[in-house]
C-alpha cells in the first residue's frame, strides 16, 4: 500500500482561474510564474497586446479585471519571458474556436431543470461505451456530434441501457481523432457541438433514466496543438516547461508530454478538471485512461519507477469526489490488476470506485477465439469469473470489448472467431457467450458501440458504425437487450446477477459445460450454464438442491434470435432423485451447442 504522505493543493489566489465573467466585468487570471509580463489581448481591444496588463499575484499568478471583456469575445494571454514573447490560450477556457485558434470567454451556466439524476446502484450498472463521432455518424463530411448520440437516445433505453461512456471530448487536434490527444482539457470538441451540445446530450440522457460517464486523459496531453507546452517562456532540456515534466519523466508512449504531478499547481490544474465534468456538467462519472502511466514512469512494466506524485494526485483527486460526490463513480484503465487502484484511500489506495480488469477481458476473448474446443480450457474461464479485487466483486469492470480490444490490430469478437465470415453461426453464438459470461459474471458489465448486434467491422475513428448490421440482426439486438434488462434488474426474476456471491457448481472440461450461481443477500440467486462445444446434449446432469425449483429465464440459441440457432428445445430444469456435483440431487436439462442458459427461481 502507499505511503501516507501527502502533498497538498495550493490555495488559489482568488476564487477561479480563467477567464471570469461576472455582472458588466471580466476577469482574467492565470498561472505564469516565470513570466516578467503578462497581458491579455483579444476582439475587445482589436488585439493589442499592449493595453489590458495583468498584474502579478502570489505564487506566480497573474490577474486583472476589465469592462472591455465580455460574453463570446474571443482572447489570448501575450506572455513575455526575457527575449521570448508568446500568445498562449488560456489554460482554463471553457471553450475555443478550434484545436489551434482562440480561446472565447464564456461561463458553464446552463438550465437544467431541476436536473436530479441519480446513477443507478453500481450494481445495477450496464456501461455502454461510445464515440461521439462515429456512433451516429450521417454525414461522410463531418463527423457525429453530441446531437446525433441524442437521437439514438431512446434506442439505447430500449436496450436497457442506463449508463453511457463518451471516449475524450475535450478539444483535440483535427475533427476527427479518438480523443486520447486532448489539447484544451477544459474546451469541448467544437466539431462535436461544443458545451452547449455536452449539455444539451447529458441533460437528454438524464431524463431518459442514463447516467454519463467521462473518458478523461491525465497521463499526457497532446501532443499537437498544446499550448500548455513551454506557456510562459521557461523550459529544461528543451522539454515543455511549467505544466510538464523536463527529465526524462516526461516520455511517454503518446509524446513528450507528461504532466508535472511534482509541481502542486499542476496538480490543482488536473483537479479543477475532474470537478468540472461533475459540477458543471454534471457527469456521473469519470474513467481514467492509462493510469499505470501516470504512476510508473514506464507505465508499470518489469522493473519501473514509481512516480509518487501522480499516485498522491489520483488518491486526493478520487478522495474528494467520494467525499463531496459519493454517488458519482470513478473508473480507472490501469490494467496492471492491482487491489491497490480500488483500496480506499484512508487504507493507503488510490480510491477509484473501479477498475478496467485484464484478468476478465483477456482470458475470455482467448477462449472464445480458440479455433477447436479442445483448446477452450474452462479452468481460465473460472479464473476469469471468480476473480476480484478487495473482496469486492465490483470493484472491476468486465468486457469482452472496448474501444482499445477492437483496434490497432484487434477485430471484433466475431472476426476474432472466423475471419472473413463473422456472421457465421458459429462466430454468433460464441460471441454471444462472450456477451452472457460479460452479464452475468460478477462485476461491472460494459459493452462497446455496436456489440449489441455483432457489429464486426475495426473500430476507426474515420467510419460509422454500421447501422444496417441492426435491421439485419435485429434478433440478436433483441437478445442483448432480453440480456441487459435481466442484467439490471428491469426485467425481474434474476436479482442475483446483481451480487456479490458466486458459487461455481458444475465444471466439465471434457464435455465443456460450466455452471455456476450468482447471488445476493436478501434475493433470489440466477443459475448460469454455458456450453462452450459443439455438441447439443440432452437430459444433462447438474447437482441442485432439492428445494430449488429453476425456470428458464433466457436461452442465447432460442431461434426467436435467429433462424441459424438450435433446434433442440429448452424448459425449466426437472429434477430426479440422483446425485451429481455432490449433491443429492440432480437437474436434468437440453444445453444447445454454444449455448448459455439463465435460470430463476
Amino acid at each position: 500500500m502507499m505511503e501516507e504522505n501527502k502533498l497538498s493543493y495550493p490555495i488559489a489566489p482568488s476564487d477561479g482561474m480563467g477567464a471570469i465573467p461576472e455582472n458588466d466585468k471580466t476577469t482574467f487570471r492565470v498561472w505564469a510564474p516565470n513570466a516578467d509580463k503578462v497581458s491579455v489581448t483579444g476582439d475587445f481591444n482589436d488585439w493589442n497586446p499592449n493595453d489590458l496588463p495583468l498584474e502579478p499575484e502570489e505564487n506566480g499568478y497573474w490577474a486583472a479585471t476589465t469592462t472591455k471583456a465580455k460574453k463570446g469575445d474571443q482572447y489570448k494571454y501575450y506572455i513575455e519571458n526575457g527575449d521570448i514573447s508568446v500568445y498562449k490560450n488560456d489554460p482554463y477556457a471553457f471553450e475555443v474556436t478550434n484545436s489551434d485558434g482562440n480561446s472565447i470567454i464564456r461561463d458553464l451556466n446552463f438550465d437544467w431543470e431541476e436536473d436530479n439524476f441519480q446513477l443507478p446502484p453500481w450494481n445495477s450498472l450496464v456501461i455502454y461505451e461510445l464515440h461521439v463521432g462515429t456512433f451516429n455518424r450521417k454525414n461522410p463530411d463531418a463527423v457525429g456530434t453530441f446531437q446525433d448520440v441524442i437521437e439514438k437516445l431512446d434506442y439505447l433505453k430500449s436496450l436497457g441501457i442506463n449508463c453511457i461512456e463518451l471516449l475524450p471530448v475535450a478539444e483535440f487536434a483535427g475533427g476527427i481523432s479518438w480523443g486520447y490527444n486532448p489539447a484544451h482539457p477544459f474546451a469541448i470538441e467544437q466539431d462535436y457541438g461544443g458545451p452547449e451540445g455536452l449539455f444539451q446530450l447529458i441533460k437528454a440522457a438524464h431524463q431518459k433514466g442514463i447516467g454519463v460517464i467521462m473518458d478523461v486523459v491525465y497521463n499526457h496531453l497532446g501532443p499537437s496543438d498544446v499550448d500548455l507546452w513551454q506557456f510562459d517562456g521557461w523550459q529544461e532540456n528543451d522539454k515543455g516547461g511549467i505544466y510538464f515534466y523536463n527529465d526524462h519523466r516526461s516520455d511517454t508512449p503518446w509524446g513528450d508530454t507528461r504532466p508535472d504531478y511534482g509541481r502542486p499547481e499542476v496538480r490543482q490544474y488536473f483537479r479543477d478538471n475532474a470537478l468540472m465534468w461533475i459540477e458543471k456538467y454534471h457527469c456521473d462519472g469519470l474513467r481514467m485512461d492509462a493510469t499505470s502511466y501516470i504512476r510508473y514512469e514506464g507505465g508499470g512494466l518489469g522493473f519501473d519507477t514509481e512516480i509518487l506524485e501522480g499516485i498522491i494526485m489520483m488518491r486526493d483527486i478520487n478522495a474528494e469526489i467520494r467525499h463531496k460526490y459519493p454517488n458519482t463513480i470513478t473508473i480507472a484503465e490501469d490494467l496492471k490488476a492491482d487491489n491497490i487502484i480500488t483500496a480506499p484511500t484512508e487504507n493507503g489506495g488510490i480510491g477509484y470506485g473501479t477498475q478496467w480488469d485484464m484478468k476478465f477481458v483477456h482470458p475470455v476473448r482467448e477462449v472464445l477465439t480458440a479455433l477447436n474446443d479442445d483448446e477452450r480450457d474452462l479452468q481460465k474461464i473460472v479464473d476469469a469469473i471468480v476473480y476480484k479485487y478487495n473482496d469486492d466483486v465490483f470493484n472491476r469492470v468486465i468486457y469482452t470489448e472496448s474501444h482499445d480490444e477492437v483496434a490497432n490490430g484487434k477485430a471484433r469478437v466475431p472476426e476474432e472467431i472466423q475471419p472473413g465470415d463473422a456472421e457465421s453461426s458459429f462466430a454468433k453464438k460464441r460471441s454471444i457467450l462472450g456477451l452472457v459470461l460479460v452479464m452475468t459474471s460478477p462485476g461491472i458489465p460494459m459493452i462497446f458501440q455496436g456489440q449489441e448486434f455483432l457489429e464486426d467491422g475495426y473500430f476507426k475513428d474515420t467510419e460509422e458504425l454500421n447501422w444496417d448490421k441492426l435491421n439485419r440482426l435485429e434478433g440478436i439486438d433483441q437478445l442483448s437487450a432480453d440480456l441487459i434488462k435481466l442484467r439490471t434488474g428491469e426485467t425481474p426474476g434474476a436479482e442475483g446477477l446483481k451480487g456479490q456471491h458466486t458459487e461455481i457448481i458444475h465444471f466439465n472440461q471434457k464435455n465443456k459445460i460450466l455452471a455456476y450461481k450468482r447471488a445476493m443477500d436478501g434475493a433470489q440467486p440466477a443459475l448460469i450454464i454455458l456450453n462452450f462445444g459443439n455438441n447439443d446434449f440432452e437430459d444433462y446432469g447438474i447437482g441442485i438442491e432439492a428445494d430449488k425449483n429453476w425456470k428458464i429465464k433466457f436461452n442465447s440459441t432460442w431461434k426467436g434470435y435467429d433462424k441459424d440457432f438450435s433446434e433442440l428445445p429448452v424448459e425449466d430444469i426437472q429434477k430426479v432423485h440422483e446425485e451429481s456435483d455432490q449433491k443429492e440431487w440432480t437437474g436434468k436439462v437440453n444445453i444447445p451447442a454454444y449455448g448459455a442458459l439463465i435460470y430463476a427461481l
